[in-house]
């Protein structure tokens, strides 16, 4: 006989069966069909379900050209409570359990933070009520599209910014659930180098293409008096630094008995003491080891430095967010002007654009925060939209 199984994605699967067959045969058959399991599938015939897998059709009046109706049972998701929720509960134990995860939300939302590690019911109301103002802003956008005419091309624009909204955000609920530890803050990498006796920790940084040096740095090594004032000039990217000049060869020691002979760019402004770059480190054949977590060169490991090994100075940079980006930044277009090609090299810097994309900066406001805090998330996060959205939620 010709039985019809409809669902509720408006699926048809049209099957030639026996009416001897029993109910859990015609489920295995539809798992075969459809790919959903057995234990998912809910059958109903005349609004009467099935449920007695070893009743055969014929014993539930089950004729030839009938129509049978499936429903798909939906599966929780690990790590979800019944209600579709995240577990709060969860979530707050991870946040305590990793230091990183609870200093940077310590940085965003201090409240949060110690209700986190002292209270779990405010903990728990706390994220209930962020994640209700974010739903209720998203069902507020909807209505607001819905309520446009939907030939309206501008209308069109508004209903599909409310679905990219609804999709970022359903993005990020995943993230947090399952993938908490992307959100914390990572601290660059360090190493602890000498030079003239003075120690000093390194920035290592190879998207810099110079290895440069603070002014202040140079003086107390000893250096400014080696300093060629003939390579001065501007430093250009994201806001400008000038360059008093560079020093050609300094030794640098970075063990015992291993040193190396570094030329550095002296440049005025916020940021890194000593910023050991990436023309240092081809020629020196190094390698940056995120496995040993070390920076080798062919006969030595130099370990990279832990958060908490770092001076204060630098750890509030890690912690707070740092100026120390811009001058990474300019590293990269450092062009030392010697007299004799002053104005060539100037025509070959680039400058990159001021302040963060406007369409950014909306998309974080149009989530219900101030300009002041979206801007102040997109620092914090390098200019990353994406992640500035998680650590604003």
């Amino acid at each position: 006989m010709l039985v019809t199984v409809t669902t509720d994605g408006e699926e048809i699967y049209n099957l030639d069966i026996d009416n001897q067959m029993a109910v859990e045969d015609l489920k295995a058959l539809l798992e075969a069909e459809s790919g959903v399991s057995p234990q998912s599938q809910h059958l109903f015939y005349h609004g009467q379900e099935l449920k007695e897998l070893k009743k055969t059709l014929e014993e539930y009046q089950v004729g030839s050209n009938e129509i049978i109706h499936m429903q798909q049972q939906r599966q929780q998701q690990p790590g979800a409570s019944s209600a579709g929720h995240p577990d709060l509960d969860v979530m707050r134990q991870h946040v305590v359990n990793d230091p990183r995860l609870l200093q940077q939300l310590e940085s965003t939302n201090p409240e949060l933070a110690r209700a986190a590690l002292h209270d779990p019911a405010k903990f728990t109301a706390m994220v209930q009520q962020i994640e209700q103002t974010r739903r209720s802003a998203e069902m507020q956008k909807a209505q607001i599209a819905a309520n446009d005419d939907p030939f309206d091309v501008e209308a069109q624009k508004r209903i599909e910014d409310a679905i990219k909204q609804e999709n970022i955000a359903a993005n990020l609920e995943a993230a947090m659930e399952y993938n908490p530890e992307s959100f914390a803050r990572v601290t660059r990498l360090y190493i602890n180098v000498e030079i003239n006796n003075k120690n000093l920790v390194a920035l290592v940084d190879s998207g810099a293409q110079s290895t440069v040096i603070s002014p202040e740095t140079a003086e107390s090594c000893g250096l400014m008096r080696l300093l060629d004032t003939r390579f001065n000039g501007v430093a250009k990217g994201v806001g400008t630094a000038k360059i008093l000049g560079r020093i050609h060869s300094a030794q640098m020691r970075l063990s015992k008995n291993f040193f190396l002979s570094c030329s550095f760019i002296v440049v005025e402004g916020k940021g890194s003491e000593l910023l050991f770059g990436l023309d240092m480190l081809k020629k020196h054949r190094a390698c940056i080891d995120l496995r040993k977590n070390a920076l080798t060169f062919d006969s030595e490991d130099i370990p990279f430095l832990a958060e908490h090994e770092l001076p204060e100075k630098q750890r509030r940079m890690e912690i707070h967010g740092s100026d120390e980006v811009e001058i990474t930044n300019e590293t990269k277009t450092i062009v030392p002007q010697v007299a004799e090609s002053s104005a060539s090299q100037q025509q070959n810097s680039t400058t990159q654009p001021q302040g963060y994309p406007e369409k950014d900066v909306k998309l974080l406001t149009d989530m219900g925060v101030s300009r002041e805090e979206a801007l102040h998330a997109l620092e914090m996060a390098g200019g990353n939209p994406d992640l500035a959205a998680s650590l604003l939620f």
